[in-house]
């Protein structure tokens, strides 16, 4: 059974960074992998804002472009989100969710809180 545990989400100050973390567990293979960051704001729908997949490449949305940086560390079995010069519009839950092939149904983590407030 594929289970995503996210955390790293806090409260961070306009400006401030945090880095999320996905862990992954229950894959039974070294093949397709495609692991997304996806957020959703207070009173919104889901939006995309970054991917990583089997060979490594990586895709931003243009609004966190520039600012945000999916990497992963394939030994852990964990991807991560940097975001830097956080903004209160980037106040979400934020969720990563995984996928074991291209027509498979997606695997959801719980979310974790980020709140960007002065």
């Amino acid at each position: 059974e594929v289970q995503l545990v996210e955390s790293g989400g806090g409260l961070v100050q306009p400006g401030g960074s945090l880095r999320l973390s996905c862990t992954t567990s229950g894959f039974n293979s070294d093949g397709y992998r495609a692991v997304n960051w996806v957020r959703q704001a207070p009173g919104k729908g889901l939006e995309w804002l970054s991917g990583i997949y089997t060979d490594g490449d990586t895709y931003h949305s243009s609004s966190v472009k520039g600012r945000f940086t999916i990497t992963r560390d394939s030994a852990k079995n964990s991807v991560f989100l940097q975001m830097n010069n956080l903004k209160p519009e980037d106040t979400a839950v934020y969720y990563c969710n995984a996928r074991e092939c291209t027509s498979c149904p997606a695997y959801w983590g719980q979310g974790t809180q980020v709140t960007v407030s002065s």
